[in-house]
């Protein structure tokens, strides 16, 4: 241990640093490649089945994701985000798509989510549906080779508002309506349909069957982040109408369905404006899409009522062709408005991001700030959109690079998914894992937003959660809080009604979700009831202490910032930036500061240089208290070299830099009880476990510093006899 504080002490030296937190030291690993039995191979830990007929997955009689022949035992899917375009090197040859299948295996992952394959296999083609030959062999292989792996797909029915037409070169980008066409136009419906018959429902040479039918296809979002509200936010253009044109004439002709008459229409509204007749179709959309208005609240009410019936038709073109998975439409944008499009769907997906970054130009900022100061906010808003007794899925989440808080994501979302009893847990980014650094591509010559798979805090985090979530560490709520919904009742006049955050805060307890009210419904202190009061959530949180559902020692306070989940594991305290889990297999700490001691259960730390991510887990399913090999996780913050900022928080970026990638220096004190002869050894971010820099017997007691003999690394192993 003394030869690796000096060495961290030189590097101080040479680089003239004043304080440790201002080192940042180069990524020395290229190939990142895992060798089989590493300390990062969860192969064996989180085995991956065959998959067939018997293992396709289904909803169980409580509404969980389960194998046909189990279905009393609910799945958790760590899902592999596949969001491939030319600019991050697109999909592998079939080599490289056997060994890239092979490390998401060894990764712990259980499912891929393939998106923008549209644009893929469009990019660079003039005529529609004249899909690119080698991509789409390619595609079809790499399904293939993840099946084989025992890794399941989810897909986007379209991710591009191009679509599959020929001769467009902005398929990445907002441009287009087809999001919207696609349900009130039937010429935009037929081209989506034909794109599910062309590649979702043509055999797959490399299986033998067509992908739609194929066990390996759990859920198909019918077309990625389609809410008509969101849609018409990312295409509002200064001195355009807020609403597309689009959308007046469907509108009018609802209108008329519902009220007939102006002078109906008017009576309802308190008025029309001048030269507005229904008889003419000439009822406007909102002037402004904050008005609070009965126009609105009708415009509300008419969007959900295309969506549900959108939603109705797509889902049954999906099972013509032969699908018998989930259909999860409108999976983004949280409110009462999109809650009550998904009321009847058989499943939900959502989307959410902390400090969300739209594009990559220098001049692009993000607001630096801590997820755990708003108690986890991004993730108490996909909590409050789920619908109880069916399955929910996260498509995307992310808590973006550059972000100093970034480490947060890998303890913040796969514990709470844990708690919320959730199915499906997806980190959005061009791939989750690369299989070396310093492929010539345009988003891997450096880490960027949504490129994961080259940060090595994100990296460490999806570790993390591959124990927490997918292994189970976190169980699951034992109790749900169901917030009644009565139906367009629940409407305002404001179309940006949410759940309110007093009451999502329910969610750092217990499991949460949205519930149909009915008149039959049995009365529980238990239920949030519509309308909403955000003053319940205290008479909700009596009850949880009266029923026991709390433990006594529960230390939640809502007022301090505090909440302490009902299966005492997971504390969050808002006040300090700091989260704990504390399980029997798990024990981890998020700080952005830890100048003080902590003890959870069995692990103590404290003393630490700077903000990040302390975890300790067993890898041979013993409890931590007796376990022989641990594997240690303390992630910092990473940057490129040479990347450079407009200000000094560090919010605007001005130029990414380039790699190598620098991890930022850290160190921190911990110590674990125990009997024997120990030794901790740096493992590499390629797996391969390097010479031990501290030993001992007994109890475990060292400083750690990241800075490594043979460079930095997030991972450590602690082998005791």
């Amino acid at each position: 241990m003394l030869r690796l504080a000096a060495l961290a002490l030189a590097f101080l030296l040479l680089t003239g640093a004043s304080r440790a937190d201002d080192v940042w030291l180069p990524v020395r690993e290229v190939s990142l490649e895992l060798q089989s039995g590493s300390p990062l191979d969860f192969s064996a830990l989180l085995p991956n089945p065959p998959i067939n007929e018997q293992s396709r997955i289904v909803i169980n009689a409580a509404g969980r994701l389960a194998r046909a022949d189990a279905p009393a035992n609910p799945q958790r899917f760590l899902c592999a985000s596949l969001g491939w375009s030319p600019a991050s090197g697109g999909f592998p040859d079939h080599d490289g798509a056997d060994r890239y299948a092979r490390q998401l295996k060894m990764h712990g992952y259980n499912i891929a989510r393939f998106h923008f394959v549209d644009a893929a296999l469009m990019f660079g083609r003039t005529a529609d549906f004249d899909f690119d030959p080698e991509t789409m062999d390619r595609f079809r292989y790499l399904m293939a080779a993840l099946k084989r792996n025992g890794i399941y797909w989810m897909m986007d029915g379209l991710s591009s508002t191009r679509g599959a037409y020929g001769g467009y070169d902005d398929r990445w980008n907002l441009a287009g309506e087809m999001k919207l066409e696609v349900q009130i136009d039937e010429k935009t419906f037929q081209h989506w349909l034909k794109f599910q018959q062309l590649v979702l429902a043509t055999v797959n040479p490399y299986t033998g069957i067509a992908p739609i039918r194929d066990p390996a296809l759990v859920a198909i979002i019918p077309f990625n982040e389609n809410s008509i509200e969101f849609d018409s936010v990312l295409h509002q253009r200064e001195g355009q109408p807020q609403y597309s044109r689009l959308l007046q004439p469907v509108f009018n002709t609802w209108l008329q369905k519902r009220y007939g008459t102006t002078a109906e229409l008017s009576k309802a509204w308190g008025g029309v404006a001048a030269g507005e007749r229904l008889e003419d179709a000439t009822i406007g959309l909102p002037a402004s899409r904050y008005e609070k208005t009965p126009r609105m609240r009708d415009l509300q009410a008419f969007f959900i009522d295309v969506e549900t019936r959108s939603a109705e038709r797509m889902t049954a073109a999906l099972r013509a062709l032969g699908f018998r998975g989930v259909v999860a439409p409108y999976n983004n944008w949280p409110g009462v408005q999109t809650s009550l499009s998904r009321s009847g769907q058989q499943a939900v997906a959502m989307n959410t991001y902390q400090d969300w970054i739209g594009g990559y130009e220098p001049g692009r900022s993000l607001e630096q700030k801590s997820s755990l100061a708003d108690a986890a906010a991004y993730m108490r808003m996909l909590a409050g959109a789920r619908w109880l007794g069916r399955p929910f899925m996260v498509t995307e989440y992310d808590h973006l690079f550059w972000s100093h808080y970034r480490y947060e994501a890998g303890i913040v979302m796969p514990a709470y998914a844990a708690l919320q009893n959730w199915d499906l847990l997806c980190r959005h980014g061009h791939g989750p894992i690369v299989l070396a650094y310093g492929e010539d591509f345009a988003h891997k010559r450096q880490m960027l937003p949504y490129a994961i798979a080259l940060d090595p805090v994100a990296r460490a985090g999806e570790t993390l959660a591959a124990l927490l979530y997918r292994r189970g560490d976190v169980l699951g709520s034992p109790a749900s809080i169901p917030f009644r919904m009565r139906g367009v009742e629940d409407l305002t006049q404001n179309m940006y009604e949410r759940e309110p955050d007093a009451l999502t805060a329910l969610a750092l307890l217990a499991a949460i979700g949205l519930q149909k009210d009915a008149p039959s419904a049995p009365a529980s202190a238990l239920t949030v009831a519509s309308p909403r009061d955000p003053a319940a959530a205290a008479t909700i949180l009596s009850a949880l202490r009266d029923s026991k559902l709390l433990d006594p020692e529960n230390g939640t306070d809502a007022g301090k910032g505090i909440f302490e989940s009902v299966t005492n594991e997971i504390s969050l305290d808002r006040n300090r930036l700091r989260m704990t889990v504390k399980t029997g297999r798990t024990e981890a700490i998020a700080f952005a500061d830890l100048t003080d001691t902590v003890t959870l259960a069995n692990l103590t730390v404290g003393n630490a240089v700077g903000r990040g991510l302390f975890a300790v887990s067993a890898l041979d399913d013993q409890p931590v208290g007796s376990s022989r090999r641990l594997l240690v996780i303390y992630a910092t913050d990473a940057q490129n070299t040479a990347m450079r900022f407009s200000d000094r928080e560090e919010r605007v970026i001005a130029d990414y830099g380039r790699l190598p990638v620098r991890i930022k220096a850290g160190s921190v004190d911990f110590s674990l009880p125990g009997k024997g002869r120990w030794t901790i050894s740096p493992v590499g971010l390629d797996g391969r476990v390097q010479p031990a820099v501290a030993r001992g017997s007994g109890a475990v007691a060292t400083r750690l510093s990241n800075a490594g003999p043979k460079g930095p690394t997030t991972y450590f192993l602690i082998e005791r006899q």
